[in-house]
């Protein structure tokens, strides 16, 4: 994987992306989710390396990529996507987004239409307006109050334990936070930018409805929110086939990734 950068008016990009595979069925993308960075899917990248040509980011304002302006949208983000995708040659995009970049991948999906091959939602939820109360949309603006005021060191340890079963998944979550260690109010400002950019899109009443192929892939013990039910609702509703992970939580990739990386193999086999 080669590291390269992407300059956009709020700041620099980091991404990593490989080497052309030749007849390579789709490219996969994945797009971590909120305050993870582009570790998230290592054990996705160590598998599929090689086979496919492969994209994975810290997203605009996570880890690598900063500094940046928190004063972008989640439709500017899904242009700068679109934009490094087309400057490498992924013209067969296949998005597999967990949480914040499930929603990504939507919003890329909804800005361009007919560009994605499939795309794969990991312990993420519809962004549809029609799922969320009016009181989870509120609350969702207001969330960054809620990381300053909390200790670091109970942050950390809730953050790490709560996202994943695994001991490494746990791990894992624990370094990628510790990125921000010293800077408390950099992790705040990140994920209380993250909901309301997530809440703003949600309230834009757009359509958002995924005509690609698709696949929802959700951990029993997803303890997130209320990703569980959001996953359910969306399955029941759009009729995207889910798959439910046995004892993984909200990062299932980390957790079971065995499972999670046959899954998104079965899919693309089948595109």
């Amino acid at each position: 994987m080669i590291c390269k950068t992407y300059t956009t008016k709020c700041g620099d990009i980091r991404y990593w992306i490989s080497s052309q595979v030749s007849e390579s069925a789709a490219e996969l993308v994945f797009l971590p989710g909120l305050t993870a960075d582009h570790r998230l899917f290592e054990k996705q990248i160590e598998y599929f390396e090689g086979r496919f040509p492969l994209f994975v980011w810290d997203a605009p304002g996570h880890a690598s990529s900063w500094p940046f302006e928190l004063t972008f949208t989640l439709v500017d983000k899904a242009r700068w996507l679109g934009e490094i995708l087309e400057q490498n040659g992924f013209d067969s995009p296949v998005i597999i987004g967990q949480s914040m970049g499930g929603f990504l991948g939507q919003a890329f999906q909804q800005l361009f239409p007919g560009r994605l091959k499939g795309f794969i939602s990991v312990d993420s939820a519809p962004l549809q307006k029609e799922y969320y109360s009016a009181l989870e949309l509120w609350l969702l603006k207001r969330m960054e109050p809620v990381y300053r005021r909390y200790p670091w060191s109970v942050l950390v340890n809730t953050g790490s334990k709560g996202v994943a079963t695994s001991e490494y998944g746990r791990t894992l979550m624990r370094d990628m936070m510790m990125e921000y260690d010293g800077d408390q109010n950099r992790y705040a400002g990140l994920a209380g930018h993250g909901f309301r950019m997530l809440a703003q899109a949600a309230e834009s009443c757009k359509d958002f409805a995924i005509s690609c192929p698709a696949m929802l892939i959700c951990g029993e013990k997803d303890r997130a929110g209320s990703s569980i039910r959001y996953n359910r609702a969306w399955h029941r509703k759009s009729g995207i086939p889910i798959h439910w992970i046995k004892g993984a939580g909200h990062n299932s990739n980390t957790d079971r990734p065995d499972i999670v990386n046959r899954l998104i193999e079965n899919f693309i086999g089948h595109l």
